[in-house]
This record gives C-alpha cells, structure tokens and sequence, in this order.
C-alpha cells in the first residue's frame, strides 16, 4: 500500500490525473482497434499512470518536456489538451502537430512538450540539448526527459548523461523502467544492475522509486528538482513500474510469463493503491467513483469529437516542411 502522509488534496489531485490518463489510454486503444481510426501503431502507457502524475506534478508548464514513444500520459500530465491529442493521434485538423506527427511524434510546445520520439533513446540527447540552450540563456527553468528502461542499452544514454554531467546541466531524466524492451524482458539483455548505477557511473545521483505509488514518485520528483531549480547537477529518478500490455496496442505479450499481469493488475494497479490511500485519508468511495467516472466521460466525449473532426486539406501536405533542394546538387 502506498504510503500516507501527504495531504488529501494533493492525493486527490494525484488520482485524478492518474484516471484522465487511463482512459485517454482506453478510449485511444478502442479507437485503435475497434474503430481502425488510428493509421499506425499506439503505445498504451496503462498501468504506468503513477509516473506520469507524479512526475509531471513537480513542473511548470514553461519547463521542457520531451518523451518516449509510449508518451501519452506524459504529455497529458504536463498540461496537453486531450482533444488535441486524440485529433493528433487520428490524424485529424487541430491535433497538436496539425495530424502529422501521431501517437509516436506527438508534441505540445506551448506546454513545454518538445515532442515524444519513435527512435528509442533518441529523446536524450536532445533533452539534453534543450538543457544546455536553457543554461546558456541564463533561464530559471528546467529539463526533464523520460524513456525507458531499453534506451539504456543504447550510446544516446551515455552520450546525453555524460554531457550533462560535464556541462552541469539543469536536468532531470526519468527512466520509466516497465521491465520489457519492446518484446523482450529488459532483464535477459541488460549486463549490470540497471540504470541507476549506471547513471552514477557518470557521476550522477540517481534515485529508485516505487513507479507505480504516485506519492512516491511526486515526493521523490520534488525533492530532486528543487535541488536542480537552486543550481544543482543534473539527476536522474529511476521508477520501477510495470507495462501491463503489450508493446503496441495490438501486441498480446505472449512473451509474458503465464498470470504475470494478471497479478500486476491485481496487486500493483497504481490507481487502486492510490484509492487505498486516500480512504485511509477519508476520501470516500463515491467521490473516488465520481472522479473516474467523470475522466470516462471526458475522454470518451474526446474520442467522439476527434473522430468527427475532418482530415487536414490536401494542400497542407508540403506545409511545415523544409525544401532545401535536391541532396544530389549539393553531393555532386
């Protein structure tokens, strides 16, 4: 069971992003497999939902954010409209990159979303470009940057982390550790004791937190970036959670040992540990009802109005598209 100490309002909070988070996750994987709506793969971020509240909880919207490819939650949690981003997974006018960047690209630059990346570790560097642009402009606001347990196993990681470290950079990157790299258990192919020691390899403090108990994870994210915020070193927050799908919205994980999620879903749900909290704190279970019955309701509103909303113009194709001329005038 979580742990209980923090005020009910803030547990409360904490619940209610976490269920906004679930059913957009939901009503994207109907819209995905039931409607054939979504042209392309989702990466449902179910059973994830306490990272991304607790993060998120700890930073402004004027702070970067950049994500992985199993983003949604992240960017809703960082203050992104849920139409917009249902529109943007269906390809539709008024999704936050006008349709053209879908589930895997999505990005919200007036919250602070630099964009999600389909290039598995791929966002590292760049968050941590974003850091050195904001430490040479002399800015108050900071980094953070999640991916997942398999971007470790890749040079991006050591690149980005090692820069950081060097140039002392204003920076929180979040491993979201769910345990499987896409099909595989990250276990069976990772050599060491993960990404916390190996982030303290470089030089860096790291963190393990319990993923999946939100409270945890806003405490240890508000701990972390205050000593950022006052001109720190860059840190990084290792939280243990669970993937309880597949890779892909259509994936049925038969890679996944016999009753492993079924004992996640029944054990280790974030938001059922959250709910034991906070009736410990006497919120009762009509008002926690009527908190996820009105996240339903708005994300399937939000499916509905995104699915009516049309396709962009044939003539926006080119638009937002750099043409530098043919490469071949240039090589030859």
């Amino acid at each position: 069971m979580p742990a209980v100490g923090d005020n009910t309002a803030r547990a409360r909070a904490l619940l209610t992003m976490m269920e906004r988070i679930r059913a957009f996750e939901e009503q994207a994987v109907l819209a995905a497999e039931r409607d054939k709506l979504v042209l392309g793969a989702i990466h449902p971020s179910i059973g994830q939902e306490a990272t991304a509240a607790g993060v998120m909880s700890n930073f402004a919207i004027d702070d970067i954010m950049l994500s992985t490819h199993r983003g949604h939650g992240h960017t809703l949690a960082k203050g992104a409209d849920p139409l917009a981003m249902m529109r943007e997974l269906l390809g539709r006018q008024g999704g936050c990159c006008g349709g053209k960047g879908g589930s895997m690209h999505i990005a919200d630059f007036g919250v602070g979303m630099l964009g999600a990346n389909g290039v598995v570790s791929a966002n590292i560097v760049i968050a941590t470009g974003a850091a050195h642009g904001l430490k040479m402009q002399g800015s108050d606001r900071i980094v953070v940057d999640v991916f997942g347990d398999g971007a470790i196993n890749r040079g991006p990681f050591l690149e980005g982390l090692n820069w950081a470290v060097v140039f002392d950079l204003p920076i929180l990157y979040v491993c979201e550790d769910n345990r499987y790299s896409a099909t595989t258990c990250t276990a069976d192919m990772m050599a060491g004791k993960g990404a916390a020691v190996r982030a303290e390899a470089l030089g860096m403090r790291a963190t393990t937190v319990d993923g999946n108990d939100a409270l945890a994870v806003a405490d240890a994210t508000a701990e972390i970036t205050a000593r950022i915020r006052a001109g720190g070193p860059p840190e990084m927050l290792h939280a243990l959670t669970y993937r309880r799908g597949g890779h892909t919205s259509f994936d049925p994980a038969k890679y996944k040992p016999a009753g492993e999620a079924e004992e996640q879903t029944a054990l280790n749900d974030p938001i059922n540990r959250l709910r034991d909290t906070l009736a410990l704190q006497g919120l009762s279970v009509a008002e926690m009802d009527t908190i996820h019955n009105e996240a339903q309701a708005e994300m399937i509103d939000v499916l509905t109005e995104a699915a009516k909303t049309p396709f962009p113009p044939d003539n926006m194709a080119l638009e937002d598209v750099q043409d530098i001329g043919s490469p071949a005038q240039e090589a030859y």
